[in-house]
């Protein structure tokens, strides 16, 4: 990416429109509904022959008190901040409003470069907003519909010249690094090629989700407060940890589904399973106060079904008095709740604090490694003679007992394993948990999903 744009502007004007078509995605989560978008979402976007990266911020609004409001305008300001481009974005139909002129205003006095944009501008309906435009000060408005794609030309054209000042930037730093290269200064020709880990932070609202994220970036990246349900989409962050690259992905507060009423919260959940769904390691962060309830098991077992790692935090752990207790209480519901995937590493924090933060990324990646184990097929079937040896299968309905000739791992992500049989049947469930308990035992796969698929020959007199 050469170049970073904020999209800016009052709420409801298409500023996630916009960046859903910029980014060729739909990212970000669109409503009717004034103020959706809470948190700053990031996207790599383009225009024709031209990359940028682009943030979708949330509405701007005239206030400064302690409000939800003003949180998100700080919020939008530092991302103004991080910017190389703003892109201040008006309704074209509805004109410039009172507000419009006092965010032009506060943007003038900022160093980055403007450009102003006129949205739903279809059929010329925005003409008349856009001439008003003109009274910014901010040169040319642009007339746009981001709903249909019109008007991107336009856009092309007047990001052009920060396009081609990024990119000689970026070739003059090429310029100095191949000169220090010429002197014989040491450069790192080793680049590790890996996708990051994709890690989704899920729980119930106003668990600290948003805060465990701030703690882990350093930074105050994710809007806060005591108020539920502030997260409305899953916002994914670029991060490094340890010299290992994530893509670290909050998510919305996940409610029973009979208390989901409204369509915008329909929304978020969806937006949160599809997170799930993507995710390879999934962090349930848990009220200390209110741990393991029946929507964190459901949860818990979502993850599990996906095939995904699951790391439990337990968070405002500082303000529990007995703990030993409280953690007995978490394992205990696992045990009885959880079966299907025993020894979850549970670490307990306080994500306003930070305390306990530290070991939750270590517990991350050694469910991670765990995921993607691959056991030797050798080893496989020397414990597999064994497994049936203490314990054969039972009967089968046609009173036959199932021969289980080999094993092998058909992949990782999880650990899935096939058992070949040389007659046709299926293995009891009470049997498939003694060989799934047997390879957490001997290979150490806790704290992630085990898969085991039967696979027989066709029988030629059928």
């Amino acid at each position: 990416m050469t170049f970073t744009i904020a999209i800016i502007g009052r709420p409801n004007v298409g500023k996630s429109t916009l960046f859903n078509r910029l980014v060729g995605k739909r990212l970000a989560i669109v409503d009717d509904t004034p103020g959706v978008t809470r948190d700053r979402r990031e996207g790599e976007g383009n225009i024709s022959d031209i990359s940028f990266r682009l943030f979708d911020t949330a509405g701007l609004e005239d206030v400064i008190d302690d409000s939800i409001e003003s949180r998100m305008r700080e919020q939008t300001e530092r991302a103004v901040g991080d910017a190389d481009v703003a892109l201040l974005l008006i309704d074209g139909r509805v004109g410039v409003t009172p507000t419009d002129e006092h965010f032009a205003n506060w943007l003038r006095r900022q160093k980055v470069p403007v450009i102003v944009g006129v949205n739903k501008c279809e059929g010329n309906q925005g003409e008349s907003g856009r001439l008003e435009a003109y009274s910014f000060g901010l040169g040319e408005p642009i007339a746009l519909s981001a709903e249909h794609g019109q008007g991107l030309d336009g856009l092309y054209d007047a990001l052009i010249p920060h396009h081609e000042a990024a990119q000689a930037k970026l070739d003059a730093n090429r310029d100095q690094e191949d000169i220090f290269e010429d002197r014989g200064e040491e450069s790192d020709d080793e680049e590790v090629i890996s996708r990051p880990m994709q890690l989704a932070i899920v729980g119930r609202p106003n668990v600290g989700k948003s805060t465990l994220v701030n703690q882990l970036l350093g930074s105050e990246r994710m809007l806060t407060g005591p108020e539920a349900g502030i997260t409305r989409d899953s916002i994914a962050t670029d991060w490094t940890w340890d010299g290992r690259d994530i893509k670290l992905v909050d998510t919305a507060g996940l409610r029973r589904r009979a208390r989901v009423h409204e369509k915008l919260e329909h929304l978020s959940v969806n937006d949160t399973f599809r997170a799930i769904q993507y995710a390879q390691i999934v962090v349930l962060v848990l009220d200390a106060d209110q741990p393991l309830e029946k929507q964190d098991l459901t949860i818990a077992r979502r993850v599990v079904d996906e095939g995904r790692g699951l790391v439990i935090a337990i968070n405002k752990w500082d303000a529990v008095k007995d703990r030993a207790a409280a953690l007995q209480l978490v394992n205990d519901r696992l045990q009885t709740s959880l079966p299907q995937i025993r020894g979850v590493k549970i670490v307990t924090i306080s994500a306003k604090t930070g305390k306990g933060v530290d070991r939750l990324l270590p517990a991350v990646f050694d469910v991670f490694d765990t995921w993607n184990t691959r056991v030797p097929t050798g080893a496989l079937n020397r414990w597999l003679s064994g497994m049936l040896e203490a314990h054969p299968p039972p009967m089968g309905t046609h009173g036959k007992r199932l021969t289980i000739r080999y094993a092998t791992q058909i992949k990782a992500r999880p650990p899935t394993f096939a058992l070949f049989s040389s007659t046709v049947g299926k293995l009891s469930d009470s049997y498939l948990r003694y060989l799934t308990n047997g390879l957490r035992d001997d290979f150490g796969l806790d704290g992630v999903p085990i898969r085991i698929i039967t696979r027989s020959g066709k029988n030629p007199f059928i």
